[in-house]
């Protein structure tokens, strides 16, 4: 019998050693607590869920989640290295439905609220927490409350049903309007204990997740039989912990529908420089993003990465050699870029504050261009020169969601459900690593989510665009 060619032995020689060189135990996990009514209310009493008699359920062992049902929140690592790098790998809770309920869905009433600046899939989100609770479950008082925070004890709240919210996912903004501001505590929680509500679903940014840590808390102090859950929103991506925010991927596809528009305008002048401001105030990701789909897009400044303007390396030395490369140029700006070298002429500007606590920005766009302008007259007074800018702030944050986001608003709203209707509290639904999972809300009301300017995403960008770091010597 033939011997085995050299080549093959020595392929399973190397494979044996590799399979025994990154053969581990996966050591140090910490499941993140969640937050259940039982840990405060004793003799809680259960119920079986009504998906027991849902026919679109069956075989049910395919759909209930058990306690020990995890989702890892880091999945890359290196195995030459130790395992994990750095402190205990964390798992949070999936989500889902689950066998037994802590609500009798006959009795339950629960309450629905926006809070904060608008984003695409936010009347998606209300919609499926209404069809969700309703269909599954046969909950039939869910109430929507109005104006964001301030609703539970200035508004007379609206009684919602499928039918009413039917074509709401076709809608930009929230039909139950939203608002900042107006966070009291005990009015709150006042009214939702004096109102019978016994879920409450919060959906907002990170402002009006901190918020719901409070609610949760003074819930939680008063022993109530309450499950307050939170469905994170955040048109500019910036909630840390979940892979992304419903919206995100809508604004990302507007905002190259204003980038195309740029490109157009500045190729059609001489010298003409496109310039798009887009929403980020504390993070890029719309701007990133999108300057990577457009392929269009010469620089893009983000909060993350400091720039200057004038001298070696600089702004403007960087759009002269293109424009006497190309003839023209698209600068893309996120709306916190540049904060710390816009002029101020009043110091106190610098301590101010929206009604949601957020610090209010000048406007980096408008002054881009005002400067532009001026180094143009100055290096180059005899040649034409066109600035064409373009803010579609409201344009992007308005519009309804896109299919994608759809789906998503989906699974988000009914990842929710699942968790209140199972006695789960103070948390939030987001996916990890593409899977739905219960996070506390303390967590992601403290995360950030910045863009990572050393990963491949920057990276990818500026070797397109051979856009310097802006790093002064």
């Amino acid at each position: 019998m033939a011997s085995s060619p050299p080549y093959q032995n020595a392929a399973s020689e190397s494979e044996s050693e590799l399979e025994n060189q990154f053969t581990f135990t996966i050591p140090n996990i910490k499941l993140q607590p969640l937050t259940h009514l039982k840990d405060y209310i004793p003799n809680l009493q259960t119920h079986p869920s009504p998906l027991d008699t849902n026919p679109f359920f069956r075989p049910l062992s395919e759909f209930y989640i058990t306690p020990s049902d995890v989702i890892l929140r880091h999945i890359l690592h290196d195995f030459t290295g130790t395992f994990p790098t750095s402190g205990p790998n964390l798992a949070y809770h999936r989500a889902g439905p689950r066998k037994q309920i802590h609500f009798d869905p006959g009795h339950v009433r629960a309450a629905i609220v926006t809070c904060g600046g608008l984003c695409p899939g936010m009347n998606t989100v209300i919609k499926e927490l209404v069809v969700g609770l309703w269909e599954l479950y046969g909950v039939r008082e869910i109430y929507g409350v109005r104006a964001g925070y301030r609703g539970f004890y200035s508004t007379e709240a609206v009684a919602l049903n499928p039918k009413m919210v039917d074509q709401w996912h076709r809608k930009g903004g929230t039909v139950l309007e939203t608002s900042r501001g107006g966070f009291d505590l005990d009015k709150i929680v006042n009214a939702i204990q004096d109102r019978g509500y016994n879920q409450v679903y919060i959906i907002g940014g990170d402002g009006t997740m901190r918020g719901m840590v409070q609610i949760f808390n003074e819930i939680k102090r008063r022993k109530l039989n309450i499950a307050v859950a939170g469905i994170p929103k955040t048109v500019d991506n910036d909630v840390g912990i979940i892979d992304h925010s419903f919206g995100f991927q809508t604004a990302v596809e507007m905002a190259q529908q204003a980038i195309n528009a740029a490109h157009t305008e500045a190729e059609s002048a001489v010298n003409g420089i496109g310039l798009v401001k887009l929403m980020g105030r504390s993070t890029g990701h719309i701007a990133l993003n999108a300057t990577l789909s457009s392929r269009d897009v010469d620089c893009c400044l983000i909060p993350e990465n400091d720039f200057y303007l004038e001298g070696k390396g600089g702004l403007f030395e960087f759009l002269d050699i293109r424009l006497k490369a190309n003839g023209h140029a698209v600068l893309v700006v996120a709306e916190g870029a540049g904060q710390d070298i816009i002029p101020r002429n009043d110091q106190s500007h610098v301590a101010e504050k929206d009604e949601s606590g957020n610090p209010v920005f000048l406007d980096v766009g408008g002054w881009l261009k005002s400067e532009l302008k001026r180094w143009w007259e100055r290096d180059h007074p005899k040649e034409l020169f066109t600035v064409k800018y373009i803010d579609p702030t409201y344009m992007i944050r308005a519009v309804p969601a896109n299919a994608t986001d759809n789906l998503y608003c989906t699974l988000l709203a009914h990842s929710a459900i699942h968790g209140a209707m199972a006695g789960y509290t103070g948390f939030v639904c987001g996916p990890i690593n593409g899977n739905y999972a219960y996070i506390p809300v303390e967590e992601v009301a403290k995360a950030k989510n910045p863009v990572n300017t050393r990963d491949h995403k920057w990276a990818w960008f500026r070797s397109i665009a051979n856009q310097p770091d802006f790093a002064r010597s």
